[in-house]
């Protein structure tokens, strides 16, 4: 496969006129543009004729070239924290709901995903986790995103910022819970939470697992001093910056705080545009910069739906206008936009600019939990996992995942 003609989305966090050779899955070549009327690539011999490309069987040998005239084309998204999507859960503890879930992303853009577990039992959290491990080593379709990995949230959090959380399934941290997660998980974990101010040991806990998983701050009401006890005994992530936690203030800068003055932390940041105003997360690209943060969808099952209602972690949840929350309350549950959605409000509605989204979406998620060598930059040797947006309003034109045209608007 080639991708001609498009803006693409260099290593070095830029847009440049690229040409871009598929082979086997991975990407071949990164070439420059040729300047008009010249030949579209002049490194492979076997080029076939240019045209829109029409989705195939796996394993078709017709060499396709997509035009991406007029489109971005970015790495494929990585979602670092979202839980559902159509109906389905990753709690569900079925091959069904994780085929279902990785579907979906994948013709959204989001072509690697990491999803975020609730809290719940200890025995119910394992079965889990071993699904979504049996899922990871087993064989899916090309339309299916990759699981990368798994963003446990509880259930060594706080019961005072619990949230959308089952506060019944809260437990004090323990290495040795922890270590059973990993082995179920068949080291899939890559980030688990913890509200240090709950535990008084959370040092030796960290001292422990800091090795063998990132740990998280998440849903936690830890002052500055708390939270930053715990990033210098080695946390290095902040669970969706803002909410689930104290909110920053002049006096009392809180997790927000240890966050912006503890360089070697990353945090993820929903922008779906409910539960971070805009300007507060424009001010949180300025306080971190692009490098630390990490955009993610924090979306429930009933992404992709209508409103109506829907159980989470044996909570009822109610959507009205793009907007969860738990029944009763105002209590926001989650989010219901993909990433992709998430990514186009950050930079439509909210002003950051496109290069600068980008990264959040695609670069850091990868960086973070260490999968920078397969994805995360459109560059040779490389996943070739890509998606072409409209220059115009950033909405998905096309979706190639490992060199298959997977959706196409």
């Amino acid at each position: 496969m080639k991708i001609i003609n498009g803006s693409v989305y260099t290593p070095e966090f830029q847009f440049e006129k690229k040409n871009i050779v598929i082979r086997e899955g991975r990407i071949l070549q990164v070439l420059d543009a040729p300047a008009q009327g010249g030949p579209a690539f002049c490194a492979d011999s076997s080029a076939g004729q240019a045209g829109s490309a029409q989705a195939g069987p796996a394993g078709e040998k017709e060499e396709r070239t997509v035009d991406a005239s007029g489109c971005y084309v970015i790495p494929g998204l990585i979602d670092l924290h979202f839980h559902g999507c159509m109906g389905a859960d990753i709690c569900d503890g079925t091959k069904k709901a994780l085929e279902t879930i990785a579907r979906y992303e994948a013709s959204q853009g989001v072509t690697a995903i990491c999803p975020a577990t609730l809290t719940l039992p200890v025995e119910k959290l394992k079965h889990v986790l071993r699904c979504a491990a049996d899922y990871a080593d087993g064989k899916h379709g090309p339309d299916e995103a990759d699981l990368v990995g798994i963003n446990m949230e509880g259930p060594f959090i706080s019961p005072v910022k619990k949230g959308a959380q089952n506060g019944a399934y809260i437990l004090p941290c323990d290495a040795s819970v922890c270590a059973s997660f990993l082995e179920a998980s068949r080291g899939l974990v890559k980030i688990i939470g913890l509200a240090p101010e709950e535990n008084r040991n959370f040092r030796s806990y960290i001292a422990a697992v800091r090795d063998r998983v990132r740990v998280s701050l998440a849903h936690t009401n830890a002052d500055y001093e708390t939270a930053m006890a715990a990033f210098e005994a080695g946390a290095c992530h902040a669970v969706h910056l803002f909410n689930a936690m104290p909110p920053m203030s002049h006096r009392a800068p809180g997790v927000v705080g240890a966050v912006r003055d503890s360089k070697g932390v990353m945090a993820e940041l929903i922008s779906d545009g409910n539960h971070v105003h805009p300007a507060v997360v424009r001010a949180a690209f300025d306080m971190l910069g692009e490098d630390r943060i990490i955009l993610i969808s924090d979306s429930l099952r009933a992404c992709g739906l209508g409103d109506g209602r829907m159980v989470l972690g044996g909570q009822e949840v109610e959507v009205r206008k793009a907007r969860a929350v738990l029944a009763h309350t105002t209590t926001l549950a989650g989010s219901v936009c993909s990433l992709t959605r998430c990514l186009q409000t950050a930079v439509l509605r909210m002003d950051i600019p496109l290069e600068k989204a980008v990264r959040c979406a695609t670069y850091n998620p990868a960086r973070a939990i260490g999968i920078l060598d397969a994805y995360g930059t459109i560059e040779a040797g490389k996943r070739a996992h890509c998606v072409l947006l409209d220059e115009r309003d950033l909405s998905v034109r096309a979706v190639i995942k490992d060199g298959i045209l997977i959706s196409e608007a």
